[in-house]
This record gives C-alpha cells, sequence and structure tokens, in this order.
C-alpha cells in the first residue's frame, strides 16, 4: 500500500470513528442536562423569556420519503416537549407563545458545509397571542440589540424547508387597527382535495399545491367592525420555492361586506404573493375604505367575482390585481380589470370598466340622488330633508387625497326608463392628490351627446368645482319617443352650461355657483300629454291653461339664463308656438329652492281665453304652485317691449342653431328679430 493510500485510508477510518462517537454521544446523552444554558441562551438573543419545560431528546431515524441514497443514511431528529415564549418587558402578559411539541431533523452532511439544513419543523398544538399597542409597539417584532458594523457576517446558513402543525390558536389584538380577532384552527378528519374547492381551472393555474388539511373559524372586529367567518388552509408551509403552493379558503363577513376567497399562497417564504378567486359583495362600495383604505365611490348593493394575484414585496409597493372580474353593483352589471399599488407618496387604482347595460338609477348614489331609503339601506349617514330636491349628502373629500386614481369607464347602453332610453356613457375618472377629475364624461342621449368636463378640487374647504356642459344634437322624437307628434319632428335641442361653485354637495356647490345656462330647441311639439310623460305636473296646468287639451306645434323654445351666487335670472327665456309667443321671466334660487317665474303670452290673432293674463310659477321646486296672476295684462305688446332688453342673449343663442341639415331651423328668424331689436 502506497503512502497516499495509507493516508486517505487512515483519514476515512478517523472520520468515521467521530461520525460513529457523535451518533452514540447524541443518542446516549441526556440532552435536558443542556436545557438551563439552551433555555439561557435563547432568552438573550430574544431578549425576551424562553424556556424548553418538557423533556428534550435526540433520536436517529432513516427518512425513507427523502428517496434514494439519502434514504439509507440515519439523520438526528430532536424533539422538544412543552415550549413557552414570553412577552417583552412592557406588556403585562407574561407569554407570547406556546408549543406542545416541537420536532424537526437535521442534515447532518450539510454541517460539513456550514449549512444548517432542516428539511420540515413540526409544530403540536401551537398557540399564540399576538399584540400591537396603540404607540406601534408589537410583541411579534423582536429586538435583537445593535448590530456591529464592524463584524463579519456569520458564515453559517439556515435552510429550512417547511413547517409542519396541526390543532392550534392564535389571537390578536391591535390597538392600531383597532381590530381583536380570535383564531382556531382544527384538523378536517379528511383531507378534502384543493381542485374541489377551487375548480378544476383553478387548480391546473396552482400546479401542485397541497390538499386543505385543516378548518379555521374566526372571530373578532376588524376596524372597529365586526367580523366572523370560516376557512380552510393546508397542513404543511413550504418554505422552500413555490412546488408545494400553500391553500387558503375562507368566507367572512366583515359588517356588511362579504368576503369569499381560493387560492393559494405562492411565495411561503416570505409571504409574499397570492393567487386567489375573490369574490366581494356588499351594501355599498363606498363601505370598502375603512376596511382597505381604497377609495371608491358610493353605491347599490354590490357583487363582484374574479381573479386576484397579489405581490406583496414589490419594489413599487405592494401591488394587487383584480383581473377579468364580473359582477353586479344594482341592477346594472359591470366588468373589468383593476390594479392597486401601495406606492409613494399615495397609493394609486388603475383600469378600465364596462357596463354593458347601466340603469340610471344606479348612478344615483354617485351624487347623493337616491332616496333616504336607499341611503339607510348602503349605510349613509346624510338623510335628505323632506320637501328638498337637490342632493345634500357630502362628497367624502377627506378620503379623496388617500390615494390617487386613473381609471376609464364605458357604459355600453344606459335606460332610464322604457319611454326614455340613454344610449350610452363613457368617461375617465382622474383623482390626483385630492383633485376629482372627469374628463371627460360623455353621455349619448336621443341621438346626440352630452359632453362634459368636470374639475372638484377637495383640497380646498369647502370644495371648489366646476362644470362645463355641452348638449349636441338631442334628437326630440328620439328624447319623447312615447309623444305620438313629436314622432315627425325633425327637431333637435342644443345647450351649453358653465358652472363654478363651492361646497361638499351637489346642492351646496349649486347655492353657490356662478355662470351662465342656455339652450334652443327647434321644430317641436307640446301638450299636457307630454307634460304628462315628462312628470311634470307644473306643466302640464301651464299648457293646459295656454292651449287647452290640444297638442301645439312649438317653432323655436329658446332660454339663457345668467346664474349668480345659486341666483338663475332669465335673460331669455322665449316660446314661439303657432298660437302665441310666450315670455318667461323670473329666477330660480338653488339655496332655497324656490321658484319665482312670471308667464307672459302674446297671442298671434287667436283670442284664446287663457291668454288673457300671465301665469305664475312660484314655490319650492319639490312642489311649486302654478296660477293666474291676479292683475291682467296691462300692455298687449309686453312682448315686444321686452326685446329690447333680450339683443344680447338673442346673438348669444345664434350660436346654438346646428349648421346644416335638410330642415330649416325655425329658431332662426325669432333670434335674428330679437338681434335686430
Amino acid at each position: 500500500m502506497t503512502r497516499s493510500a495509507r493516508v486517505l485510508t487512515w483519514t476515512l477510518a478517523s472520520l468515521l470513528l467521530i461520525v460513529t462517537l457523535l451518533v452514540i454521544v447524541i443518542a446516549t446523552f441526556d440532552w435536558n442536562r443542556v436545557k438551563p444554558t439552551l433555555n439561557a441562551k435563547v432568552s438573550e438573543a430574544l431578549q425576551r423569556p424562553f424556556a424548553i419545560n418538557g423533556n428534550l431528546a435526540v433520536v436517529w431515524q432513516l427518512e425513507p420519503e427523502q428517496g434514494g441514497w439519502r434514504a439509507w443514511i440515519p439523520s438526528p431528529r430532536f424533539i422538544a416537549e412543552d415550549l413557552t415564549l414570553g412577552n417583552p418587558d412592557w406588556l403585562k402578559e407574561p407569554r407570547m407563545a406556546a408549543v406542545k411539541r416541537v420536532e424537526f431533523r437535521l442534515a447532518p452532511l450539510p454541517l460539513l458545509f456550514r449549512q444548517i439544513a432542516i428539511a420540515r419543523i413540526d409544530l403540536n398544538q401551537p398557540s399564540a397571542t399576538l399584540k400591537r399597542l396603540a404607540d406601534g409597539r408589537e410583541n411579534w417584532t423582536f429586538d435583537f440589540g445593535p448590530k456591529d458594523e464592524q463584524a463579519e457576517p456569520s458564515r453559517w446558513g439556515l435552510d429550512i424547508g417547511a413547517i409542519g402543525f396541526d390543532k392550534g390558536q392564535v389571537s390578536l389584538d391591535d390597538q392600531l387597527l383597532k381590530t381583536t380577532l380570535d383564531v382556531d384552527i382544527d384538523p378536517l378528519g379528511k383531507p378534502i382535495p384543493f381542485a374541489e374547492i377551487v375548480g378544476k381551472a383553478t387548480a391546473q393555474r396552482a400546479g401542485t399545491a397541497q390538499d386543505y388539511a385543516f378548518s379555521l373559524k374566526v372571530k373578532g372586529r376588524y376596524k372597529g367592525q365586526p367580523l366572523s367567518g370560516n376557512g380552510k388552509i393546508g397542513g404543511l408551509l413550504a418554505l422552500q420555492g413555490a412546488s408545494r403552493p400553500f391553500p387558503l379558503q375562507a368566507d367572512m363577513q366583515i359588517a356588511d361586506t362579504r368576503i369569499a376567497l381560493a387560492g393559494i399562497l405562492t411565495d411561503p417564504r416570505n409571504l409574499g404573493a397570492l393567487d386567489l378567486r375573490l369574490r366581494l359583495s356588499g351594501a355599498s362600495l363606498g363601505n370598502l375604505y375603512p376596511l382597505t383604505g381604497v377609495t371608491l365611490p358610493d353605491s347599490p348593493a354590490y357583487s363582484t367575482d374574479g381573479h386576484l394575484v397579489a405581490k406583496l414585496h414589490e419594489p413599487g409597493g405592494a401591488l394587487f390585481r383584480y383581473e377579468g372580474f364580473n359582477g353586479k353593483i344594482g341592477d346594472s352589471d359591470i366588468h373589468g380589470d383593476l390594479t392597486f399599488v401601495s406606492s409613494q407618496p399615495r397609493p394609486k387604482l388603475s383600469g378600465n370598466l364596462v357596463s354593458n347595460q347601466l340603469l340610471f338609477k344606479d348612478l344615483a348614489p354617485l351624487i347623493g340622488a337616491d332616496s333616504n331609503a336607499e341611503q339607510k339601506a348602503r349605510g349613509g349617514a346624510s338623510k335628505q330633508p323632506a320637501g328638498t330636491v337637490l342632493p345634500v349628502e357630502e362628497f367624502r373629500t377627506e378620503r379623496w387625497r388617500s390615494m390617487d386614481a386613473d381609471v376609464t369607464f364605458s357604459g355600453k347602453r344606459i335606460v332610464h326608463s322604457q319611454e326614455l332610453p340613454f344610449n350610452d356613457l363613457s368617461s375617465h375618472f382622474v383623482l390626483d392628490d385630492g383633485v376629482l377629475r372627469l374628463a371627460p364624461l360623455r353621455f349619448g342621449v336621443a341621438g346626440g351627446k352630452l359632453d362634459a368636463q368636470v374639475r372638484l378640487d377637495g383640497r380646498t374647504v369647502p370644495l371648489q368645482g366646476r362644470a362645463q356642459l355641452s348638449a349636441r344634437g338631442f334628437k326630440l322624437k328620439q328624447l319623447f319617443p312615447a309623444f305620438e307628434p313629436m314622432k315627425t319632428s325633425f327637431g333637435q335641442l342644443n345647450g351649453d352650461a358653465d358652472l363654478s361653485g363651492r361646497g361638499n354637495s351637489v346642492a351646496a356647490l349649486l347655492a353657490t355657483s356662478n355662470g351662465e345656462l342656455k339652450m334652443l330647441i327647434n321644430d317641436g311639439a307640446i301638450s299636457r300629454g307630454l307634460m304628462e310623460i315628462a312628470g311634470l305636473n307644473v306643466g302640464n296646468y301651464v299648457v293646459g291653461q295656454l292651449f287647452g287639451d290640444k297638442e301645439v306645434k312649438i317653432n323655436c323654445a329658446a332660454a339663457d339664463f345668467g346664474i349668480k351666487e345659486g341666483v338663475a335670472s332669465t335673460r331669455l327665456f322665449v316660446f314661439d308656438t303657432e298660437n302665441a309667443i310666450i315670455y318667461v321671466n323670473g329666477t330660480a334660487n338653488f339655496a332655497s329652492e324656490q321658484l319665482d317665474l312670471k308667464i307672459n303670452p302674446e297671442s298671434k290673432g287667436v283670442r284664446l281665453l287663457s291668454l288673457r293674463s300671465p301665469l305664475y310659477v312660484r314655490g319650492p321646486f319639490a312642489k311649486p304652485n302654478a296660477g293666474v296672476q291676479a292683475v291682467p295684462l296691462a300692455l298687449r305688446g309686453a312682448g315686444m317691449v321686452a326685446l329690447g332688453v333680450v339683443i344680447g342673449p338673442a346673438a348669444g343663442l345664434l350660436a346654438l342653431v346646428a349648421p346644416g341639415g335638410d330642415v330649416p331651423n325655425q329658431c332662426t328668424p325669432l333670434l335674428e328679430q330679437m338681434k335686430a331689436g
């Protein structure tokens, strides 16, 4: 035997002897003798009490599940019973966590390479009490003392493959979030296949997700609101890679919001990624803000069902994508994709939403225009006072600066009623540091378009708002499809409005508004029947007084209002009919919601009883009164006298006359006459 062979033989023999002695020592040594030292060292490192109160032992076992040659190499299995971990000294309660029994297998060969390899840790009956005080101190964060900047990093590495557990209890008392939860974990008895809960499509996407092994029961309060629910989880938290994604399933109720989810935790080591099917439902989307911090508008009852992907440790902030969701808001359908990023300085919501059939009534809660009963159902605190029309419910501007948003919305068909369908709706919502812009907000109405540019600055107190509206090409025969005489009309409605105001509700904005409103209607018809279709009872009375029960052709209707500090005053309001020219003068006060209008008809030669005296419309918007003026018309030419003061408004309204077309616009001669004075 050569000298090299002898050296190699003696080296291998020495190693074998050392390993054999090590195995004998580990197997025969009374490990309970090192417990005091071990407890003291761990307590010192964690800076809180730690103790192994029960037996501490090591046994050598084969691990057949390892497969291959590793299945024939015994490994030491460490077993510790009755472990407790105390709280930091600033908490009165002595114990934070306890485990009845802990087992783990230490792979011996990686120790030669300074690697502590633990394939699996099994926890038997774990329990924990997690607490966070109002000042932010939390008992699940460990203080390991100041780091020595000059000290070399340890050359030893720790590699834990998985954590197994069984029946346990966890309680949470978070004063910062105003949250208290009690969670009970119990074995299911018989595992439930992953695909049975999530469906085949999701199971295929998840790959080799393990079966559900334990049930969860949760009860308590989340952010001050009652919470209860149940769920299922797997029994083995695989920390190495995503080869065994950890299954999750939960069905929870928080106040009036229900959350149902099923899927996987795809980054168990960092608790960093989720892939779930998520269903949400509740009384109002606005009620999600206290739970999630996402600013959404008030709405009718809603439900959604989609695919949620979360990446919680992205460089730009935690990212949540709610993909391909479908649902309903009120009686309207909703579909789309949304992305929420917890970025700085503010998180941001972006995405695209589509509704194939959007009911107009489901838009009412966005501006507080739903009924008191509907407001109560969605949890609204503000109630509309009796006898008022303009919505008084305040915008929640304090939420607008908590996040940014960039969302497009398309309503392919809007339904107001069977008699008055809207065509479509499209809008681009942008929320930037408390400023909300709808640019544009576009409705398709009766063959025409209503375009609006809305800007609401929630940074100021009260809110500052401006709305610019343009109505073009509303076809009268489509606007009133149930009114027979209008079906042959070629007339149109055009209009412009520019309003600005201050206040945190629609009512307050209009009560302080300044601006103007112009409107032009060409070639229409009017009757009491039309007023009934439009729901205008006062108009029904006025038309009845002027024309009786017959239908009357309107050549032109023109209106120009100047608005100052919430009071709209007529600069020009005239109807040119086949029987008479009717002038309307007066005011509409948005602050007091009061009308004060005088209607002066001038006959075109037909002596109608109703044309002998002017009419009036006065009183609250909700229920105005109409009647005949007590003083008879003094000047037969009162209408012509008015022409002298409407030259400017008449000239301005000529811009609303639609150019071109096969039918002449009958407003042109009337306005030209007024312009000439």
